[in-house]
């Protein structure tokens, strides 16, 4: 692509920006992949950047108006997917909801109890009426894939086409099959389960709809399970709350090159304030999991060709309350919790990438000439394939170099994006060089930045501010 198309391309993209998090979806239609099949956009082409947040006990926790706040609250940190399970863990079938109602009549998969499904119904108009997603696992991966599941082949595909034919006018609907759990191991094979789920959900729809699948953890990965399923649209990571900077830049590039190809996201990284320590004690020996933690993670994952990511907070997911017994060493209520540092973070996140073109982006390595680190020095990069610019983060500020010859023109517009607070400093024009050498504004462990560098030329908006702010 030359020069003068890169412009052109540029300022057609930057006209179409809307201020902050506030413009509808609805209005560019459903969601697709895109012709590439790495990231996702809706059916007129507007390119849409997944931020979700972890909601796992909604519907079973909380009523309405504690809903209601929780929506609120992440609709402005720009959060725009909630992640929730419509019948939890086993349990979860004999355990009612705030309303106390049990998601099936009599335990019978072929009798949804429509008082259980009403507030389900609320919820996902509320987040349609919030320009939010809600992404649905139908079920906690144990009531299918263990050794005495609750479906079968036949309840999974009745209770999937239950699914699909009452949600089918939802057009903010996503379905997440799986749960914590693998679709197979050596001992047992529950892929037939989920492939019967599947397709009662497409045939109660009426019409293909996306679909994936949550895994457990590093082994369990939809990439390495169901890869090759005809109903799997994108591939999960969970890279966990095991390890502080598990590489999961190493394991979202492997799925990004597969083929078929597949679009990856990282739907659980590490929890805010969860302990970090091997599943199954998660005891707080360790400590926990605060926001640079996270926030290296959240990053890394996008940076490495992720189409978005899911935050997460250890208290919010299960929703704590004093109703409640915490589950592995919560350190405070979910009402707590929604504040935390990390979760206006990750809608930093989301701005930044959203102020600039962001579905041709692919990760460049060869960006970094020196100053790259393991773990928790791991350096990231990418460029838009028009090369009208790119970013590198630095987990840890500290002098870098970088090839010029990445970008095109004689002159190169340069920014710091700190991650911690949204803010973007500029670091001035600078002549293109072959190698160009950077050392942010404050350097040191815990003081992560982001280097940006815009071709000459282009008319881009502050990083992480959108057109009109």
């Amino acid at each position: 692509m030359n020069f003068r198309r890169i412009v052109m391309f540029t300022c057609i993209w930057v006209l179409g920006l809307q201020t902050g998090f506030t413009q509808s979806i609805w209005k560019h239609g459903e969601l697709k992949v895109t012709a590439d099949d790495h990231y996702l956009e809706h059916s007129d082409g507007t390119p849409f950047f997944w931020l979700g947040d972890t909601a796992w006990e909604l519907f079973h926790r909380l009523k309405t108006e504690d809903i209601r706040t929780y929506l609120d609250n992440r609709q402005k940190k720009g959060f725009n997917v909630i992640q929730a399970v419509i019948i939890p863990t086993k349990n979860g079938l004999h355990i009612p909801n705030a309303y106390g109602q049990l998601p099936l009549t009599d335990v019978d998969a072929s009798r949804p109890n429509s008082g259980y499904f009403k507030l389900i119904d609320t919820v996902v108009q509320m987040a349609a009426a919030r320009n939010m997603l809600m992404a649905l696992l139908p079920a906690w991966g144990d009531n299918i894939s263990s050794e005495r599941p609750f479906f079968n082949v036949a309840s999974a595909y009745t209770y999937g086409k239950f699914l699909g034919d009452r949600y089918k006018k939802s057009s903010n609907v996503i379905w997440v099959l799986g749960g914590d759990y693998p679709a197979y191991t050596v001992r047992h094979d529950w892929r037939p389960a989920w492939r019967a789920m599947a397709k009662g959900i497409e045939d109660g729809a009426g019409k293909a709809v996306l679909m994936s699948f949550h895994p457990g953890g590093t082994m369990w990965e939809s990439a390495l399970q169901v890869h090759n399923e005809s109903w799997l649209d994108f591939n999960m990571i969970q890279s966990g709350h095991s390890e502080i900077d598990q590489p999961v830049w190493n394991t979202v590039t492997r799925d990004f090159n597969l083929k078929p190809v597949k679009p990856v996201i990282d739907a659980e990284p590490a929890y805010e304030d969860h302990p970090v320590h091997p599943w199954p004690e998660w005891n707080p020996s360790n400590g926990y999991f605060r926001d640079y933690e996270v926030r290296k993670q959240l990053y890394r994952s996008v940076f490495s060709g992720a189409f978005g990511v899911t935050y997460g907070h250890h208290a919010i997911w299960q929703f704590y309350s004093p109703k409640y017994e915490k589950i592995n060493h919560a350190d405070r209520y979910w009402y707590d919790a929604l504040n935390r540092p990390g979760a206006y973070q990750a809608g930093y996140l989301r701005k930044l990438i959203e102020s600039r073109p962001f579905l041709t982006r692919v990760s460049d390595q060869s960006i970094i000439l020196e100053g790259q680190g393991e773990k928790g020095e791991y350096m990231t990069a990418f460029r838009d394939t028009a090369r009208s610019y790119l970013m590198v983060y630095l987990p840890v500020g500290k002098r870098i170099v970088i090839s010029g010859t990445a970008l095109p023109g004689k002159k190169l517009k340069t920014w710091w994006f700190n991650p911690k607070t949204g803010k973007a400093l500029s670091a001035g024009t600078k002549n293109k060089l072959t190698e160009m050498e950077f050392t942010p504004p404050v350097t040191g462990p815990g003081n992560d930045w982001v280097l940006v560098l815009d071709t000459e030329g282009m008319h881009f908006t502050t990083p992480g501010k959108m057109a009109g702010q």
